[in-house]
């Protein structure tokens, strides 16, 4: 503001020394000196009760309100906010946004919170606030219906309702614009648990263990869609499929389809579902149930060439190759099968092309219709009449190999 005092409507060299002086220049010199004092009075009283003060003046009380007015293009330094410690541990706790930037509250149960009506600055002006909460695992906070923002993939969230998971201390911000009608939340220090777009995570460190690397997840990770992998996967896999270049494993391998041009290479066992590749499958332990698709190799210490090569059992299912199938432990179909009456079309040993061409079994005399030149092997039979029957039409038709006494 410009000052209306004015100090030059007083005449200092009057009235003059030595000479008869006019008193109408006197009486002119007292009025514009009382003027211009109560200019002074009315200016130092606007100042005192609008600038900001280090300390109360004397006889005041230091009160720096400025009202929500614009305050701009300032070098700050050294800032600090108040800190309030509020009293409720539990229940319905209602926070006033405008009694300092942050807040605590140390939980003694399940909170509440609300917002003081009319304590966010106006509509069209920002407010915020940051929250810190002390609590324990499971607690709960209940956030006011006006957090409607900010809320997808917080941790422990159901609705309006945070669940923590672990005791710690931990701080959120509630930030509007509207005046309080509508706040948007941040969790500070928990990441979130929700993500919609793409995450790279940036750390090279290999992993060498289930505890070390770019990334570590002790409970485990659930894919529902596909995994690629460049490099290698370790320990126990279970599956339901799996499409990958190698697949290296020092566990088991259980359930569900390998499908991988490249090797397969299990140090435990594989168990149920098919292996299909067109590369190595290498095994020390046992493979047990499902298919081994391909023309490749199945090999358990090295590479065989066209051999299938298992140094363990190869229980049940089916393994289907071009090549040699050389087994140095038990090869064991149909372990589940009872020993059919009559026989079972498909159970038991087929070769060629040919439907039903094989080596089949059960008890009783055969009654399976099968390929001609067929095997059936009678598992009740007691003389050299009835324990073999070659297949002599391509149906039913049975006729007994004698066999030695």
């Amino acid at each position: 503001m410009t000052s209306q005092i004015n100090p030059n409507n007083i005449d200092g060299n009057y009235p003059v020394a030595g000479v008869s002086n006019n008193t109408q220049g006197m009486r002119d010199n007292f009025t514009n000196i009382k003027q211009n004092f109560q200019y002074s009075e009315d200016e130092i009283n606007d100042l005192q009760s609008k600038v900001l003060l280090k300390a109360a003046l004397t006889g005041t009380t230091l009160d720096n309100n400025l009202g929500n007015n614009l305050v701009y293009n300032a070098q700050v330094q050294g800032i600090s906010g108040t800190f309030v410690q509020i009293a409720n541990t539990s229940g319905s706790i209602t926070l006033d946004a405008s009694a300092g930037p942050l807040q605590s509250i140390v939980m003694a149960g399940n909170i509440s919170l609300g917002f003081i009506a009319n304590t966010w600055p106006t509509a069209g002006a920002a407010g915020k606030i940051r929250l810190q909460v002390t609590g324990t695992s499971g607690q709960t906070i209940t956030l006011p219906s006006a957090v409607s923002n900010g809320l997808t993939g917080v941790q422990g969230i159901s609705g309006n309702v945070i669940t923590l998971a672990a005791t710690g201390t931990y701080q959120f911000d509630f930030s509007t614009s509207d005046g309080g009608t509508s706040i948007t939340f941040f969790d500070l220090n928990r990441p979130l648990s929700y993500y919609t777009n793409e995450v790279t995570i940036a750390a090279t460190t290999a992993a060498s263990s289930a505890t070390t690397g770019a990334l570590t997840v002790a409970g485990g990770v659930g894919i529902g869609g596909n995994l690629y992998v460049t490099g290698d996967i370790f320990g126990n896999v279970t599956l339901t499929d799996i499409s990958v270049g190698t697949v290296t494993a020092t566990g088991n391998v259980v359930g569900g389809n390998i499908n991988t041009a490249g090797l397969v290479s299990v140090t435990g066992n594989v168990q149920g579902g098919n292996l299909r590749t067109t590369g190595l499958i290498s095994a020390t332990g046992n493979i047990t149930g499902g298919n081994i698709l391909g023309g490749a190799n199945v090999n358990a210490i090295t590479h065989t060439g066209t051999t299938v090569s298992v140094t363990g059992n190869i229980t049940g299912g089916n393994v289907l190759s071009s090549a040699v199938i050389s087994a140095v432990g038990a090869a064991t179909i149909l372990s589940g099968t009872a020993v059919p009456a009559g026989g079972t079309a498909g159970a038991g040993y087929k070769f060629s092309t040919t439907a039903n061409l094989g080596v089949f079994f059960g008890s009783g005399a055969p009654t399976l219709s099968a390929a001609q030149g067929s095997l059936y092997l009678r598992t009740d039979g007691s003389t050299t009449s009835t324990r073999m029957y070659v297949n002599t039409n391509g149906t039913t038709a049975w006729t007994a190999v004698t066999t030695a006494s």
